[in-house]
């Protein structure tokens, strides 16, 4: 990992409408609401929340998947935000995506070597395809599936395999970025730990950037650098590994925390224990979003929205207790 940013992130948002009728009354869900971060090459950045906070929207308007309402998403020094729909096919060979859903993100009608050789079809027509076969078996057997399995198809594999079949899928092209979007939590806990380990490993090898969603505080913990939390839309904390698990700041980051059942009980955080139901992404509190449930809000809670602002050079906050 160096110091060069691979993309960075500027007030961006995102607003899905709630009705699409003439004369209705505009109402949105605030799914993100004007988020800044940035990722440096070869890091990993761990981005978690509880489910609806707006972690998968936050990926997918990064590769393009969805649409931008406003702000920048810098990649590389150009901004995607203002690429258009023809102009992005030269940004997905460097930025590749691991879905959630290793049951539903392969094609039950294709081959795994039909899966595998799709993206270089797409993008290296005129590659010799004895050339593409051999990298697509090289690449599957580097992520623990043998060419004895290229015929085979996905309802064939185990979860675990075809996650494994996904992130060599992803790992075709070469890219730079990888979006992992809860790789392992539809996995069992013993093949957890084996896909992170080999999602480190392929790291190293090839020198990857991941941006690590999730909402598991334990995995993030595992394969993270740095870490941003989200609570309705919003970053509420952004800083390393060891500051998020040591020295959390933000309430909500200390709730998440406590929330994780410690097997040594020495080492037990002390209980927060949050109030109330998550407020509607369609009609957020007034002020810091997280008052409605803060065990320490004061009255400027209510009234004005806390800035990210830095701690120190690596730790920013947003509350209105710094």
């Amino acid at each position: 990992m160096n110091d060069e940013i691979l993309i960075d992130i500027k007030n961006v948002k995102k607003y899905f409408p709630l009705s699409k009728k003439w004369f209705a009354e505009k109402r949105y869900v605030k799914a993100v609401d004007g988020i800044s971060f940035f990722i440096k090459k070869g890091e990993t950045f761990g981005l978690v929340g509880e489910s609806g906070c707006g972690k998968s929207t936050t990926g997918r308007l990064i590769n393009g998947l969805i649409k931008v309402d406003s702000g920048e998403v810098n990649f590389k020094g150009t901004n995607l935000a203002n690429v258009s729909e023809k102009s992005w096919k030269q940004y997905r060979k460097p930025m590749q995506m691991v879905f959630q859903d290793p049951y539903a993100s392969l094609s039950p009608r294709m081959k795994v070597k039909d899966i595998l050789l799709e993206p270089l079809l797409i993008h290296y027509p005129k590659m010799p395809r004895n050339e593409k076969k051999m990298l697509v078996t090289e690449l599957l057997e580097k992520c623990g599936i043998s060419e004895f399995h290229l015929d085979k198809y996905p309802h064939e594999f185990s979860g675990g395999q075809r996650q494994r079949i996904g992130i060599a899928r992803s790992l075709i092209l070469r890219p730079e970025l990888i979006i992992a979007d809860e790789p392992v939590s539809a996995l069992d806990v013993s093949i957890q730990s084996q896909i992170l380990n080999l999602m480190k490993d392929l790291q190293e090898e090839f020198g990857l950037t991941y941006l690590f969603i999730s909402h598991d505080l334990s995995v993030v913990e595992h394969i993270s650098d740095r870490v941003g939390v989200m609570y309705l839309g919003s970053l509420v904390e952004i800083a390393t590994k060891q500051q998020i698990f040591e020295d959390p700041k933000h309430p909500y980051t200390q709730a998440l925390l406590s929330s994780i059942p410690q097997p040594d009980p020495k080492k037990k955080r002390e209980s927060v224990i949050l109030s109330g139901e998550i407020p509607s992404a369609s009609n957020p509190p007034s002020g810091c979003k997280f008052h409605t449930r803060c065990p320490v809000a004061m009255d400027i809670c209510k009234e004005k929205v806390p800035e990210l602002q830095q701690l120190d050079i690596e730790q920013n906050v947003a509350c209105h207790l710094y």
